[in-house]
């Protein structure tokens, strides 16, 4: 089953990107075979246009009010051969009917509960403060057996290079470029990792295994420098989205304790 992080992340795109206009039926635009299509609809289809970025135009109009006369067409022709009546049909349109109104009600939460300027420098704080001052370039070799990590320490303190040990790696992302994993801070790792990791210094590798849930690593570092992670104002976006994530998880799993599921 989707997680809850990934499930809010989902609808709050589907909230703030394309959220339809939810208007009352009133005057209709256009009738097809003496059936009304009401204004609200083509309102509501505007208004995901625009929100997609497409600009307002008389071209525009005329390529939605025909758009919307064939789907009424189409419909038609669909209620005719009894479509609306099969059961797995009347599904899809009752979840058609449920996304539209959890889009409506997730853009309202998320509207109705700004994140601050503040809010927002504070997660930036917290984030940078995680990562540290200091990224790392490191290389490891992942094996099942601490008698199989023991054996390659052993072999590197008789001269033999780190690289092809790393050819016998459980870890197909750097086996084949010599246990090689790029330029990362201690966060990306998982603590005995990191632990380890940041007591080498430079050209130096641990001369005990470190296990992980992984197995047992050897690792070496290559090089250290200076974090410098990028400025506010740039990653201002993905912290206002992770955010509203954050909102619409603890809605749904207020709303989710207090309902009553028989």
């Amino acid at each position: 089953m989707r997680n809850i992080s990934r499930l809010a992340a989902l609808l709050v795109a589907g909230a703030i990107v394309s959220l339809p206009a939810l208007a009352e039926k009133g005057k209709a635009f256009a009738t097809v075979n003496g059936q009304a299509i009401p204004n609200s609809v083509y309102e509501a289809f505007s208004s995901e246009q625009k929100a997609q970025g497409t600009p307002d135009s008389p071209e525009l109009q005329a390529a939605i009010r025909e758009e919307l006369v064939r789907r009424e067409i189409l419909a038609q022709e669909a209620k005719k051969k009894g479509l609306d009546k099969n059961p797995n049909i009347q599904g899809q349109i009752e979840l058609a009917r449920q996304a539209v109104l959890i889009r409506a009600l997730l853009s309202e939460h998320v509207r109705a509960n700004p994140i601050s300027d503040a809010q927002l420098r504070a997660e930036y704080d917290a984030i940078k403060a995680s990562l540290g001052n200091t990224e790392y370039k490191a290389r490891h070799v992942l094996v099942e057996s601490e008698e199989q990590a023991k054996a390659i320490i052993d072999k590197l303190a008789k001269g033999e290079k780190f690289a092809d040990q790393a050819k016998q790696s459980k870890d197909p992302g750097s086996r084949d470029n010599g246990g090689d994993l790029g330029w990362s801070s201690p966060s990306a790792y998982v603590k005995p990792f990191a632990d380890a990791l940041g007591q080498l210094k430079k050209g130096d590798y641990t001369k005990t295994p470190v296990k992980t849930d992984f197995g047992y690593h050897v690792i070496q570092l290559d090089d250290t420098r200076a974090l410098t992670p990028p400025p506010f104002d740039q990653l201002k976006p993905q912290l206002q989205q992770r955010a509203n994530q954050q909102q619409v998880e603890k809605l749904v799993k207020e709303l989710r304790a207090k309902a009553k599921v028989n």
